[in-house]
């Protein structure tokens, strides 16, 4: 399976300036054993095809976003859309939550 693609903050911002694009967000760390457990259940999902599109972001390196919507803790997955949030998760129930979370509308 591969690994989510990562974004620097900056590029994240750029995709978020796309009208009517709808995509999520993982933000982690490295160190975090319980973010690559997260990751590797969005990699399940992705890996069904019917999943918006994912990528991950270290949450060192994403000081505005991480004010701007506030993430907490991580794992967090927050789930975008039009550059809104429509979702914030930070714990991972399964792969069968995720993937209703984030299939394609």
């Amino acid at each position: 399976m591969k690994e989510l693609a990562e974004l620097t903050e900056k590029e994240l911002l750029g995709r978020l300036a796309e009208p009517g694009n709808r995509e999520a967000v993982l933000f982690f760390t490295p160190l975090c054993g319980t973010c690559k457990v997260a990751e590797r259940m969005l990699q399940v999902v992705e890996a069904s095809g019917k999943a918006i599109p994912l990528h991950k972001l270290n949450i060192n390196y994403a000081r505005e976003l991480r004010q701007r919507w506030q993430i907490a803790s991580v794992p967090c997955l927050v789930v975008v859309e039009a550059g809104e949030v429509q979702a914030r998760e930070y714990a991972m129930h399964g792969v069968d939550f995720l993937f209703d979370l984030l299939k394609e509308a």
